[in-house]
């Protein structure tokens, strides 16, 4: 690693810790020229699935364009950015655990709903009625009895699992 001070070409470590929730190494430098200290932060690198569209094109998983949706979704709701952060690494979560190449965009679309669901509700029926193309007000009362008869994201979470969840 080259010291951003002098520009040396030898540093070395003198501490190294995880950050980030662990997916990240927080390494501590010194330079043998010239004796500054900086800090580096390590990541791996991982490829992002391709998302085929419904019209069967094909274009690179854009985290712009999710946050975008999720956050029209949840306009003027009360959900804490936190919450909307978290939700969102889950989902890149599950694009990187998936080990696909490509993805249809209709299982990112089925994703986005689950934790909008976890969310809330009202974001969550906003987002599939555009999603699923609702085309009337019966579809959406069928989305909201669906919904009703959930149980809620506090009973699911007091619930002991049956089998082990796969993603």
């Amino acid at each position: 690693m080259r010291c951003p001070f002098c520009g040396a070409q030898d540093t070395k470590v003198v501490d190294s810790r995880l950050a980030g929730e662990g997916s990240q190494v927080r390494r501590r430098r010194e330079c043998t020229s010239c004796g500054e200290r900086f800090t580096t932060y390590e990541s791996a690198e991982l490829l992002m699935p391709r998302v085929i569209k419904s019209d069967g094109s094909r274009e690179p998983f854009n985290e712009d364009k999710l946050r975008t949706g999720i956050m029209r979704a949840l306009e003027k709701r009360p959900v804490a950015i936190e919450r909307v952060e978290a939700a969102l690494g889950h989902i890149h979560h599950r694009l990187q655990a998936s080990g696909e190449r490509e993805l249809p965009a209709r299982q990112l679309g089925e994703w986005v709903m689950d934790e909008l669901r976890e969310l809330d509700q009202v974001a969550y029926v906003r987002f599939a009625s555009v999603y699923r193309s609702f085309q009337d007000v019966n579809a959406f009362r069928e989305e909201i009895e669906r919904l009703e008869q959930e149980p809620s994201a506090e009973a699911r979470k007091q619930q002991i699992p049956l089998l082990p969840e796969k993603e």
